[in-house]
């Protein structure tokens, strides 16, 4: 495949969604072919959402030749499957920038676009907004259609399916389109996932009825009344036929399943549907990774991919451990030590870094589909059992788990570890997948603990340390890579106190957290450069705080800098400078933290550097600061330096 466009391709015409709409049917899977090499180009420079994108091409193309955006409010769940709506919709030349600093996102941004219906980057959510403008635009007298397009994964969250249920009790004529392609990031799980496959026999169901309603319709004066006639006993035969179907049983009306690669078809059957006042559901099947053979072989590592080559597929390995395989190397040996580990993801197991241990332990290994709060609460029930399990998942997900930690683990007291990748800036996703919440989130809650490993050592020790504990317990870390091994970071973990990494009798520390120590330290050393000496504390526990230990460690400085990769608002520093000012005042303290917005995407170095989070920033800072030597008229100053 290549991604290069012919002279005379289709898609160059299209520089606006006019121009969209102006092609025949009949060219557009020609157009298709070349969105999908014009996809695969891209990505593969860019990095992003693969094999979604390259699985929704037809099925993109046939929603927006027969509805009419943004009359019409086409609404993508999760969204990373959007790059064919966004090259069609007027964004073609700005797709060479997505994911890029100042570039298009890869998820549907309202300020990008009146075709970008909603903000979205989570899963679960479309069948519920949808519903929710529908009936906005209803009771404002207006009559266009809302259509929501959602994954057979992401009707596994609870949320979907109770945005079901209510739809089909309005009775309202939502439009659900599931894409069917077996898979969310990792392989499909659950029962739902099951019955989607079985219910493909009742393509022969409507095959037939829209066969038989034709020709009832052409009789002659019998036509109309035959037909109310035969409705009716169609609905029982259905019944009794498909009487598994759980759309019916929700109210909708149910068709499919359908190819999803076929654009006549689809367009026809959206035809139909554009004219029915009821809800109902298509059901179209697609085969994700489409039309590039590598990612149609491994959809779960093209899923979203960093940089590859197109003609092998070859994904560029950093040389270094990232975190996540660090985690995924730790758990590994302490699954082999101890029998009574249970990792426990939310449709995530390589993001995760848990496909080792599920190969080499299938019977401790539980994949719940995207249903975060059933992980924790399940969790709960085997850590009650007397097992040991360890819930992986991505910080921005595990917002969707908060109320089932406080009430189901934290309370109870229970010894649940959360492995919370993608903590701190995460790149190329943007503001719906920055991980800067979590310790705002769970610091506030009894009875948890809540580390941030700066290395691989770490990692293992902090893990190890937590496996002694009979209470919950949470563990931060970046999509980065880990940071220097170092003796200081070797030593034995005490509960609530972190290390020096950097000690030369300064008057001036920095305090850090675990993902930015490499920052820090870097700092350091550009100070030192200039003759300035600091010295730099690896924090370890973010909670609980050894207060006395705390006091000790802070009584010798004049200034003190805190950084944090997370919110701050709710931070660790906050937490820490009240602490300060309790038992010193003459001091001066500063913490370089998250500003309170959201963040967009950009590579992790750019968004620290942004920040003034990155080693330069850093540095920057202290020196201003030790130069200008502002404070207030107490000695005090808590002014944010990245605000």
């Amino acid at each position: 495949m290549s991604g290069a466009m012919t002279a005379h391709s289709l898609l160059d015409t299209i520089k606006t969604y006019e121009d969209f709409k102006k092609i025949p049917e009949n060219e557009l899977p020609r157009l298709a072919l070349e969105i999908r090499n014009y996809i695969v180009d891209v990505v593969s420079k860019n990095g992003g959402h693969l094999a979604s994108n390259l699985g929704s091409v037809e099925l993109t193309l046939a929603l927006h030749h027969v509805f009419d955006s943004p009359v019409d409010k086409i609404i993508f769940d999760v969204g990373h499957q959007c790059y064919t709506h966004k090259i069609i919709t007027g964004r073609k030349d700005e797709f060479r920038n997505l994911r890029k600093m100042n570039g298009i996102s890869g998820f549907p941004r309202r300020i990008e676009s009146s075709h970008d219906i909603v903000d979205t980057g989570h899963a679960s959510t479309s069948i519920s907004v949808a519903l929710g403008i529908l009936t906005g635009q209803q009771h404002q007298e207006n009559n266009n259609k809302v259509i929501a397009v959602i994954g057979d994964g992401s009707l596994t969250g609870g949320m979907a399916l109770e945005a079901l249920n209510y739809t089909g009790h309005t009775g309202k004529n939502l439009i659900i389109v599931v894409n069917d392609n077996t898979m969310s990031i990792s392989k499909n799980v659950g029962a739902l996932s099951s019955y989607l496959s079985r219910i493909t026999a009742t393509g022969f169901y409507q095959g037939f009825q829209r066969h038989f309603d034709n020709m009832v319709k052409r009789i002659p004066f019998l036509g109309k009344h035959l037909f109310n006639l035969v409705f009716r006993l169609k609905k029982g035969l259905k019944a009794f036929l498909f009487r598994d179907s759980l759309f019916s049983d929700f109210g909708f009306d149910y068709i499919g399943p359908i190819n999803g690669h076929n654009i006549r078809l689809m367009t026809k059957i959206f035809r139909n549907v554009r004219q029915m006042n009821k809800p109902v559901v298509v059901h179209v099947k697609t085969r994700k990774g489409k039309g590039y053979s590598h990612a149609e072989c491994d959809p779960t590592l093209f899923h979203g991919v960093s940089a590859f080559s197109i003609v092998d597929g070859k994904i560029e390995k950093k040389k270094s451990l990232s975190f996540t395989e660090a985690f995924s190397e730790t758990i590994m040996t302490l699954g082999r030590e101890d029998e009574r580990i249970i990792a426990i993801t939310a449709a995530m197991s390589a993001g995760t870094g848990l496909t080792y241990f599920q190969s080499c332990f299938a019977d401790r290994f539980f994949d719940v589909g995207i249903a975060e709060e059933h992980a924790v609460t399940f969790s709960s029930g085997l850590a009650i059992a007397g097992l040991r399990p360890v819930v992986a998942i991505y910080s921005t997900f595990m917002q969707r788990a908060v109320d089932q930690v406080i009430h189901d683990i934290a309370l109870p007291g229970l010894p649940v570890i959360i492995a919370m990748d993608r903590s701190g800036i995460v790149e190329g996703d943007g503001e719906t997948h920055q991980g800067l919440f979590d310790i705002a989130l769970f610091k506030g809650i009894p009875n948890m603990t809540l580390v941030s490993p700066a290395n691989k050592t770490e990692m293992e020790l902090l893990l190890r340390y937590a496996l002694t504990l009979k209470s919950p317990f949470a563990i931060r870390y970046p999509k980065a890579l880990c940071g220097p091994e170092m003796p200081e970071l070797s030593l034995p973990v005490k509960g609530g106190r972190g290390v020096f990494v950097r000690s030369c009798d300064s008057d001036t520390l920095i305090i850090t957290t675990g993902g930015l120590l490499s920052e820090a330290l870097e700092a350091a050393n550009q100070l030192a450069q200039k003759q300035i000496l600091i010295d730099v504390y690896n924090l370890r526990f973010l909670k609980p705080i050894d207060t006395d230990h705390f006091r000790k460690i802070i009584f010798p400085y004049t200034r003190i800098f805190i950084v944090e990769d997370g919110a701050a608002a709710g931070g660790i520093g906050e937490s820490l400078i009240k602490l300060i000012f309790e038992c010193k005042q003459n001091i001066m303290v500063r913490q370089l933290a998250v500003p309170d917005r959201f963040i967009p995407h950009g590579s992790r170095k750019e968004l620290l550097a942004m920040l003034r989070l990155d080693c330069n920033g850093i540095a920057e800072t202290v020196s201003e600061m030790i130069e200008s030597n502002t404070e207030d008229n107490s000695g005090r100053s808590l002014k944010y330096t990245n605000q």
